[in-house]
């Protein structure tokens, strides 16, 4: 194989990593303050693509305009999931509140095919579909779209989380939510805090993609999916562990599809984790003696 097509699959891999990242941190994020697995997160990647497609057809937006909106209306859809179906049961035991988060997503693709139905849509690239060559590589200009704005949105959790007192409240959560709530830190404000920060950040996941994969109501199924095993893969709990978790997977299906078959590229990424997890089950970056699940 030539360098050329080599860099092509590590451009293609990247792209989809920084994709599944961004789903793995919405992951985080919402375990790290509650220590629940939220299923729905693959729903809100759908939303942050559908809605944007919607809003650009039904109100005549703009592309910017019908993103931003599809994104803040991403996140106000997260806030409700945690208000109407996580706090009336938040003293449930975590696997009761594991499979509400299953319905929640059920419900929400559900609701997404009623009102969009089961085609396929596509969100127009936002810089042209001109390729770049760079070393006879063809690099689309979203390309640089998806790693930019991931790269930019991990930063900004990094700082969020390190420098704001809301990010220090929900770390503080993480550790201990009984002790957090004895020093004044509202809880539930933090849990559905969390909700909208990995609504949004799905949601911009959605909204990146959309133009490379199209989009439809399924579609976040299978990004879940991916987000669930790039945070496992990474090491559950640590944020910057799922963000590798999902550049890691990313490269590993673009080459399984160039090396072996584009039809196995799912199943080889799922088994690569899976002998992975076997030799360090705690994730390649996480806490030896983390216990939940």
């Amino acid at each position: 194989m030539d360098p050329s097509t080599l860099l092509q699959y590590l451009v293609t891999g990247l792209t989809l990593g920084s994709t599944y990242g961004l789903t793995a941190l919405g992951f985080t994020i919402i375990f790290n303050t509650t220590g629940v697995i939220n299923f729905a997160q693959g729903e809100f990647v759908m939303l942050g693509g559908m809605m944007s497609v919607s809003f650009m057809a039904a109100l005549g937006l703009p592309e910017p305009a019908a993103v931003v909106l599809a994104v803040i209306g991403a996140t106000l859809i997260g806030a409700l999931v945690e208000r109407l179906a996580i706090r009336p049961v938040r003293h449930c035991p975590p696997i009761n509140l594991i499979i509400i988060t299953i319905g929640v997503s059920i419900l929400i693709r559900g609701l997404a095919m009623l009102v969009w139905g089961k085609d396929t849509h596509a969100l127009e690239p936002f810089s042209g579909s001109a390729p770049i060559l760079v070393l006879g590589a063809a690099i689309m200009p979203q390309t640089l779209w998806v790693l930019g704005v991931s790269l930019v949105l991990l930063s900004g959790l990094k700082l969020f989380f390190s420098a704001t007192i809301h990010g220090k409240a929900m770390l503080a959560c993480s550790y201990d939510a009984k002790a957090a709530s004895l020093v004044g830190i509202g809880v539930p404000r933090m849990v559905r805090l969390s909700f909208m920060i990995s609504a949004l950040v799905g949601a911009v996941g959605g909204v990146l993609l959309a133009p490379i994969t199209l989009t439809s109501f399924d579609v976040g199924v299978m990004l879940g999916l991916k987000g669930f095993a790039a945070c496992i893969l990474g090491g559950l709990g640590n944020p910057f562990g799922a963000a590798a978790g999902g550049i890691i997977l990313g490269v590993l299906e673009s080459l399984g599809a160039g090396f072996v078959s584009s039809a196995y590229k799912d199943a080889l990424a799922f088994v690569i984790l899976l002998v992975l997890l076997f030799v360090k089950p705690s994730g390649l970056f996480g806490r030896k003696d983390f216990k939940r699940v």
